[in-house]
């Protein structure tokens, strides 16, 4: 039987810390971190995504605002809206929540957001310096699940770990990161031939593939440790993963329910992101 590895008492335990370190950063310095999230349009679960974070905020003692724009607001706007922020002093970080509406440009929004307040860590230089093992903070997701993966006591060292998917956002940092905690890292995808010999190999196996019960018992090795990532729907509208649980876990050593697995670790480190870039500007990070 796999141990189950439960994001939300993880979530719970580094909000608390959060929480704490906030209190003392602001018994030093009197600022309180603070995160603007920008949403454009009325996409239901961009909604709800922004007021999770709202909350999460709120908790941990931060300064939250919402900048809720209409669907038709043009690129210019939104153009101007980021770079007020930019320069705002009480604003540490900055979050255009994704997806925009198709007549914007994403990549360009990105692009324009100070990369010391990038907090979802998207924009090149913040890859870069990820890629280098130079960074303040990176990809939300990637980092929540090294968090997992150290708290509940699993050695990445000398490890195989196996990703599926190379997406921006956590495949190749979810690379990146393991490489960089000395596991030795293959990278499968769509093109991959025969992936179920090569995922069978992983010691440590992460699916991102977005796809209901992608991962089946034939491709997990036994004793491997299972993260999954995805956030889908099963033929019976049930929420799940990428993973076949009920197959998979009698074969894992440990695994990630969904939900509670690794949902939960994304906003939390989005406000361990957020603490991070007010201790950078005010010189104490």
């Amino acid at each position: 039987m796999a141990i189950l590895i439960d994001g939300k008492a993880t979530s719970k335990a580094v909000r608390e810390e959060i929480k704490q370190n906030t209190e003392e950063f602001f018994a030093k310095t009197g600022v309180r971190p603070g995160l603007a999230v920008v949403i454009v349009g009325e996409d239901p679960a961009s909604q709800i995504y922004v007021r999770n974070k709202h909350k999460a905020c709120e908790e941990v003692g931060f300064a939250s605002s919402i900048y809720a724009l209409p669907a038709e607001t043009t690129q210019a706007e939104l153009d101007e809206l980021v770079e007020k922020l930019n320069r705002d002093p009480a604003v540490h970080g900055i979050l255009v929540q994704l997806p925009l509406p198709k007549h914007l440009d994403a990549g360009e929004i990105l692009l324009r957001i100070d990369p010391d307040k990038d907090v979802d860590a998207f924009h090149p230089v913040n890859v870069g310096k990820l890629m280098i093992g130079s960074y303040s903070f990176c990809p939300c997701t990637p980092a929540g699940i090294i968090v997992l993966l150290k708290r509940h006591g699993i050695e990445i060292a000398g490890k195989r770990c196996v990703v599926i998917g190379r997406s921006n956002i956590v495949g190749k940092p979810m690379a990146i990161l393991l490489l960089q905690e000395n596991g030795t890292v293959t990278v499968c995808h769509s093109r991959t031939q025969d992936l179920a010999s090569v995922t069978r190999e992983a010691d440590i196996l992460v699916s991102s593939v977005g796809k209901a019960k992608f991962v089946t018992a034939d491709m997990v090795k036994p004793g491997a440790v299972v993260i999954d990532v995805g956030m889908n729907r099963d033929e019976e509208g049930k929420l799940c993963g990428d993973v076949d649980f009920a197959a998979v876990e009698p074969i894992a050593s440990a695994i990630t329910p969904v939900p509670g697995g690794v949902g939960p670790m994304t906003i939390t480190m989005l406000l361990a992101n957020t603490l991070e870039a007010a201790k950078k500007a005010a010189g104490i990070a």
